[in-house]
């Protein structure tokens, strides 16, 4: 098996989920290997290059995606191109509304090119993403809608997330027929998630074999 774990908005490669993930792999799954890229590129990057990493590596063995909040809107966006089966964690759902926190102008019409200039930065991340006007337009063209494979998608929330609605996503994702676990307490980073690894590996084994 493969996993690729897709980072959240101020993370990169070597995440604290990540890495427990990899480690948590060598110590008691051998035959499973992780893929942490980095991922602080404009949306279109960040797109293409997960959607060519599951093809590449699905040439070879059964992948899945872990995505942590906005890397969980990624993970569902590529699960919905490719197919392959994806576990978001605590996902971001409506990116193009919360990213608007970094601008004052909405970028929910379509705005000329000049307007979205690509060299106005509106918040560079921890990771290095400088963020643009385009970047948040890329967002509002590229909505989450449907699931185009609901059985192929589990969701893990933690109910007392302090920065997305816990309860937009549960209703967003049963609506459409995936299978969501909204877990009691807890917090937006996933900070128990090193013990919940084992379930984590049981549910990414059942999603490849649906």
């Amino acid at each position: 098996m493969n996993i690729i774990y897709i980072h959240g908005l101020d993370s990169d490669a070597n995440s604290t989920k990540g890495i427990l993930l990899e480690s948590y792999c060598q110590q008691h799954h051998a035959d499973i290997n992780v893929y942490r890229p980095d991922l602080n590129s404009a949306p279109t990057q960040v797109f293409e290059q997960l959607v060519k990493l599951v093809t590449e590596l699905n040439t070879e063995d059964k992948t899945v995606l872990i995505g942590s909040s906005l890397g969980g809107y990624f993970s569902t966006l590529v699960s919905n191109h490719t197919g392959c089966p994806a576990l978001p964690l605590n996902p971001s759902t409506q990116p193009h509304v919360t990213l608007q926190r970094f601008s004052d102008t909405s970028v929910s019409n379509k705005e000329s090119s000049d307007e979205l200039s690509h060299s106005n930065v509106l918040h560079t991340t921890a990771g290095g993403w400088e963020i643009t006007p385009a970047d948040l337009q890329w967002f509002a063209d590229h909505q989450l809608v449907s699931i185009n494979y609901p059985h192929k998608i589990a969701v893990l929330l933690k109910e007392n997330d302090e920065l997305l609605n816990s309860e937009l996503s549960k209703d967003f994702y049963q609506t459409q027929g995936a299978t969501v676990t909204m877990q009691a307490g807890g917090d937006h980073r996933f900070t128990d998630f090193g013990e919940q690894l084992p379930m984590v590996i049981d549910m990414l084994q059942r999603l490849l074999s649906t």
